[in-house]
Formats: C-alpha cells, structure tokens, sequence
C-alpha cells in the first residue's frame, strides 16, 4: 500500500500547450518570382470541399440512390495532417442507421480514402409506417425496468447488410437490470418488434488510488474557487448532482480514499492527462475532437464506473476503501466518449461493444504512458490498483486469458460478453505496441499462430488506432478494425513501413483473419484507377435511351485494362457501353435504354470498373417515365465535347429527335460562351427530326480552361437543352502564370503543374485522361487555387 498524503495542494494552471495544424502558403515562384506565396489553406476547408464531391457523386463505398444525400456531421483532424471527413445519411429525408459514411483526405485536401457502413444506396419501397408513434413507444418503454426520461419516437431507416426497414429510434434513459442505462431502441414501423438495442451507458471499473501531489488546471480567484477547468473546455468534477466542487482556496483534497473531492482531484488530474495525450500523441483537440470534453461526477453509491453518453459517474471498489478514479479507469470511461465522438458513433451488439471496452482500455493505456506518474507506472493492465472485488487487476491486455478473456478472435466473440470481448483488441494493442518478445520492462506475449511480432512502441501504436477510430462506422466488427489500422498504417507511415507489416502481423497473431480489398504492406505502390459518371444521374422516357460518359483514370502504378459492367437496372431497361473495356485515363459512353414497357420509377444503376488490381464503382441516378401523349421534343449534340486552341474552331452537330406526337418548329439558341468566345447556331430554326450546325470560335488570348455551353431548343410544347464541354487548350498559357493546360493524351507525373478550368492544379501521382476536379480524379489532382 502506498503511503496516503495528509492533504494535496493544487496549483491552477496559468496556461496550456496548444497544438496548431498549419499547412504551408502553396508557392509558384519558379513559374513567376515576383508573385507572393499565396495564403495558407484551411486544411479542414480543403478537405471539406473534396469530401463533399465525393459524398455529392456517390463514389465508391459512398454509393448512394436517387432518393438519399449524405449530410456532413464534422471534420477532425488526425495525426500526420490527415483530416476524417464524417458524413450522416439520409433517405427521403429520414436519417439512416447503418448508413455513415467517412471521407479521408490529406493536408493538402486530396482524397486518400472512402468507408461506408453500407456501402450501396438504400433499398426501401415505403416510409408510411403500419406502426403508430405511441405503439412504437410502448414496445421501447419495456426494455428499461425504470424509466426517467423517454425522447419522442423518430421515424427512421435501419440499414443493414442484410436489408433495410422503416423503423421508430426511441431513446430512454432510467435503469436497466439495476444499472443506470441511456438506451437506444429501434422498432420496426411495420410490425412492431425490436430490431436493435444500443446503450450509451458504457460500464467499467475503478480503484482508490491517488496520484500523489499534482498540478491541476482549476479557475478562479481570490477566495472562490472550482474544479472547472478554464483551459480545457467541458472538464469539471465534482458529486453525483451535476455541479462542480467550489473552495474558498485552491487546494483539494485530504488524500483519504473516502474524501469524494480526493476523488475529483484524481479523476481530474487523469483526464486532464488523457486531453494533452490525445492533442501531443495523436493530433486529435479534447475529448470529442472539436475541442471539448465532458464532466466527471464522483460519489456513485456502486461497484461501479461508467460513461452514460453526456458524463463520467465513478463509484468505489467493493471494500469501500477508495473511490474508482485512477488514470486507467478515468481514460478508460473517457475512452467511450472518444469512441462514441469519433464516425459512426458507439455502435450495437457484444463485438461492437467489446471493440467499445478495448478502446477504452487502450487509452487507459496511453493516458497512463503520457502522464508517467511515478506513483501509477505505465503498464498493460486494466484496474490493477483498484482490487474491485478483492481479486486485483480487471483485465489484461498483454495475456487476456490469465484473466479469463480470450487472447484470441473466434465465431464466439459476437455471443461473448462485452468486457471479455475486449480481449482480442487489446492483445493486438499490446504487440503492435510492445511486440511478442516485451521490451522496456513489459512481459513478452503469446500469439495465437506461433508467429512473433516487432513492436513500434505505443505512441505510433496509439496513433494508428486513433487513425482507425477515424474511420470507424456504426457497423464496425474486429474485421473492420483489422482494416482501418491497415488504412491508418499506410496513411501515416506508407505501404513499405514497419509499421504496416507489424499491424498485419499483429493481427494474424489474434486470429483475425485478413480481408479481401485490405491495405496491402507493399515495397512499391501497386496499380490503381478511379471510376467515375457525368452527369450522375438522368431521366429516360420508356422507348428512349439516355446517355452518360464513364471516366476511368490511373491513381498509382501503371495504367491497365478496365472491364466496365452495369448493374441495378430497372426491369426492361438495358446497359450497354462504347467501349465495354477501356485502358484506365480512357473513358465510354454508357448507353441505358428503355423498352415500351420498362418499370417506371427511380432507381440506381451502378457502374463497376474491373480490373487487375480490383474493382470500383460510380453511381448513376436514373428515372424512367411513361410516353408523354402530346408532341414533344430532344436535342442532343455530337459530339458532346471537343478541346479547341486559340484560332481556332469546332462545329458539332445539333440534332433534334420527335419523341412524341407530331413534328414541331424549334427554334436553336446557344449560352454561357465566356470571353474570347463565340459561339452561333446554323440554321437557327428547325422542324423536329431535322439537325444543325453548331459553330464554336476560340479568339487568340482566350484564357484556357473548361467552359460549359448550353444549347436550347424552344418549341410549341416544350424546351429542351444539351451541353457542350468545351475546353480551350493553353495556346501560349495565358491566364495561369504561363502553366501548361492540361490534356487529356498528357502523362502526368507528381509535381507537374498544370491550368485547368480557371485553377492551378498540381499532379500528386502518375496518370493519364485524369481530369482535375473530377469525382474520379481525387488521388491524382491537388488543387492550388484559382488563377
């Protein structure tokens, strides 16, 4: 037992260590020396702006139909200037559980990575529910034994692999099997059972043990003084009524381990740690990641600590000899808030919640290794000081089975108890961290394949897992968690790290088996392309067809054949592509076609790229609709696009179609020619079926970039438009600081400058027919700013 000090004396911090995320002013000197380095961009802005073209296209794992959007939640940094984009998704307008989604792009807001908890568009005929609002709430109300709060009944979507259902979410907050409980309780609209549970309460454990004489960040002055902590915002300790202790001095505590402001002192003095930890180690600001944190109450009359979604609630061990709030247990709670503040939230069902527990374990962990109390020596157990119920540590994470807890990931994990379920994640911790052989101190550890791991010590460790944290959604299971680590490893320290190839081996060490698509540890990046639609979306009449273009291009490697295939059609329409495998930088033309008696409605298409090195998709929102019964009209062009140099001029064709009824006169106009520009119709009028001329002239100095314009067809019916890309080629570089225009038959290789459509844009890998600021061109292109 450790000596107990009289009383401990608190100095208030006068100031605290911020941590500044600054990306470099984007410099052109070499191409005009006289210009000014230009501002330094907002990392978050940037990655923003990127995240929210892809979300908006529904690239990749981001797939999406014609009825839903993603809604931006919030943007996080992380280490290595990577910043996590998390999105929320919506469908008719109702939230979507199971339908998170992140978005992860680098300092310089290219996109470097999509996960989606769904990863396809939802599927759902209805939103009428059977179910009343009040029914839903009765059948929600049983789950709780005693209930103090209950929150109206929301409509929703529950989406799982499996399929997706209308629902009610009713949130309840009271006891449930004599614990304190905020629990989440979905209904299905249609017939009234529970289809999912989730309690925000996230229970754990506690000790007596004191921290010695420490350092606190309080406030005030004079003779009024509290435990709030002015530096920290959100941080505050005091009993079980919500309000933080007050003093007439600046002093807390007597060091007795039944003295509840004892109790703050520690818990403070724990959380304060975990803050600077997770700002200095891990790049992320508080406890929720914008910033803030949350209160912590002391005093709980229970063998008891836990985190109820709002604050942290310690009690005391079983002898009632101390209160459960060392640097372990206290990082351990908080630890669900950073798990619960990170995408995706805390999830449901016991391998979640297991993952859920080892997070918290981890950053006990890491908030023991930053603080280095000598008085709670940095180790891997979970509680050690506590003795809980007089049996010392709770778990641990170097050998779970001496404890009870399996070392290894089984089928028997999602049917295992959360805390137990902790034990397959924290043994991966402790060899990513320490290795098999222990190091420093730390025992060695026993893997479940024999096999030995390198360890790359615990801040790296924590950094990567932080980095996965980042990218967790609500559907997370350890296979999630083996491949965002793999993600994160190869984000922060590269395919070729140490760092990756111990990751993969500490996973393999715990049985969790690999996964098809994950990060590969690689000496040398492999092949890679990108797959995108423009437009993304369009309507067909039934009997017609509608077109769109599918861009692919190189994001890394070499370029290589691309197989494109269509799937998600409606009955009666067809899909056929022009042509069907591409070189990746080429791009086709898909055709979607609708017979006379093709299913009517909307519906998502998806495109799929097919490859040697895998697959991608893009998503094409499509409408089909009936014949109209009157005379009616289209106008198309061909071709669609065309580059044009200063001097010179291009003429494509402008045909009309009579979809309906009788022929018509229409009349031809075009729009939207910038300066140096100009653009005519010949003849201007038509009658339906016939075709015309349309004339584009570039002037010497025309600034390069890509211009959109609009042809328009009037008629006595209707009007109907069609759009001509046309970009004007460099002819000299004027308008970009004499950079280069890009071009499509162009190899590109990092760091190549080029001017596309009004904005520097600067190559971050090799590619060819990549267009800047496309959905599909995310990895290769970094935008610089407009000229």
């Amino acid at each position: 037992m450790k000596p107990i000090r009289l009383r401990i004396t608190i100095a208030a911090s006068a100031a605290v260590a911020g941590l500044a995320l600054v990306m470099p002013g984007v410099s052109l000197a070499s191409a005009r020396p006289d210009a000014p380095p230009a501002p330094a961009a907002n990392p978050a802005a940037l990655a923003a702006a990127a995240a929210d073209r892809i979300a908006d296209g529904g690239v990749d794992a981001l797939a999406k139909g014609p009825n839903e959007a993603f809604v931006r939640r919030d943007v996080v940094a992380g280490s290595g200037g990577f910043q996590y984009v998390a999105y929320e998704r919506t469908f008719r307008g109702l939230p979507v559980l199971g339908g998170d989604a992140v978005v992860v792009t680098d300092k310089a807001g290219t996109v470097r990575d999509t996960v989606s908890a769904l990863g396809r568009g939802v599927r759902l005929t209805s939103v009428t529910p059977k179910v009343s609002a009040a029914k839903a709430a009765s059948v929600a109300r049983k789950q709780l034994s005693r209930i103090e709060r209950a929150g109206a009944p929301q409509l929703v979507v529950f989406a799982t692999p499996g399929g997706d259902k209308l629902a009610y979410e009713v949130v309840l907050e009271g006891v449930r099997a004599n614990a304190p409980s905020r629990l989440h309780v979905v209904v299905d609209a249609a017939d009234a059972h529970v289809l999912d549970l989730r309690d925000d309460v996230r229970e754990g454990s506690g000790n007596g043990y004191y921290n010695g004489q420490v350092t606190l960040g309080t406030s005030g002055s004079g003779g009024s003084y509290s435990m709030t902590d002015n530096t920290r915002p959100g941080l505050q300790c005091g009993g079980q009524s919500g309000g933080a202790y007050t003093g007439t001095d600046d002093s807390w505590g007597n060091g007795s381990g039944t003295n509840l402001e004892t109790a703050c002192v520690d818990a403070l003095y724990a959380v304060q740690r975990e803050w600077d930890m997770l700002g200095a180690w891990l790049g992320r600001s508080g406890i929720n990641g914008s910033g803030g944190g949350y209160p912590a109450r002391v005093g709980l009359n229970d063998v008891n600590a836990f985190w109820n979604g709002s604050y942290t609630s310690f009690g005391h061990n079983q002898a009632n000899t101390g209160q459960a709030t060392s640097i372990d247990v206290v990082a351990h709670e908080f630890g669900h808030a950073i798990f619960q503040t990170t995408p995706g939230g805390a999830g449901s069902g016991n391998e979640n919640g297991g993952i859920n527990e080892s997070t918290g374990d981890i950053f006990g962990a890491l908030t023991e290794a930053y603080a280095n109390n000598p008085n709670d020596p940095p180790d891997f157990l979970v509680g050690e000081e506590v003795n809980l119920v007089g049996q010392g540590p709770i778990r641990n994470m170097y050998n779970p089975q001496a404890l009870g807890d399996p070392n290894c990931y089984s089928s028997a994990i999602p049917n295992t108890e959360v805390h137990s379920a902790a034990g397959p994640n924290n043994h991966w911790f402790y060899l990513t961290a320490i290795g098999s052989a222990g190091s420093g101190g730390n025992p060695s550890s026993p893997t479940c394949n024999g096999g030995s791991v390198t360890g790359i010590g615990i801040q790296k460790a924590g950094q990567i897992y932080m980095g996965a944290l980042n990218l967790k959604t609500s559907s997370w299971r350890y296979v999630n968690v083996r491949t965002a680590t793999l993600r994160a490893a190869v984000n922060l320290f590269g395919a070729s790290s140490q760092e990756c190839r111990t990751v993969k081996a500490a996973w393999d060490a715990v049985s969790v088996p690999a996964q098809s698509g994950e990060a590969q540890c690689t000496v040398a990046p492999g092949n890679d392309f990108s797959v995108s639609v423009s437009p993304t979306g369009g309507t067909v009449q039934r009997g017609s067809s509608v077109t769109t273009t599918v861009a692919t291009a190189t994001t890394s490697g070499n370029a290589q054949t691309v197989t494109l295939s269509a799937s998600g059609l409606p009955s009666g329409v067809t899909a056929t592509f022009s042509p069907a495998t591409v070189t990746s930088g080429g791009s086709s033309t898909l055709t979607l076609t609708a017979n006379a008696s093709a299913a009517t409605g909307s519906a998502t298409v998806t495109v799929t790229g097919s490859a040697a090195s895998g697959t991608h998709t893009a998503s094409y929102a499509l409408t089909v609709t009936t014949q109209p019964t009157g005379d009616d009209f289209s106008v198309s062009l061909s071709p669609t696009s065309a580059t044009v140099a200063p001097g010179e001029s291009t003429s494509p064709k402008i045909s009309t179609t009579t979809t309906s009824g009788s022929a018509q006169s229409i009349s031809l106009t075009v729009s939207g020619a910038p300066t140096g520009v100009t653009a005519s119709v010949s003849p201007s009028t038509v009658t339906s079926g016939n075709s015309s001329t349309l004339t584009v002239s570039v002037a010497t100095g025309t600034t390069a970039g890509t211009y959109n314009l609009t042809v328009t067809g009037t008629g006595t019916s209707a009007t109907h438009t069609a759009t001509f890309t046309l970009t004007v080629s460099g002819g000299g570089g004027g308008g970009c600081g004499g950079l280069p225009a890009w071009s499509a038959t162009t190899p590109y290789a990092p760091d190549d400058l080029v001017s596309y459509n009004g904005h520097r844009w600067k190559s971050t890998w090799w590619s060819t027919g990549a267009e800047p600021g496309a959905p599909g061109s995310w990895a290769v292109w970094s935008d610089q700013g407009s000229c």
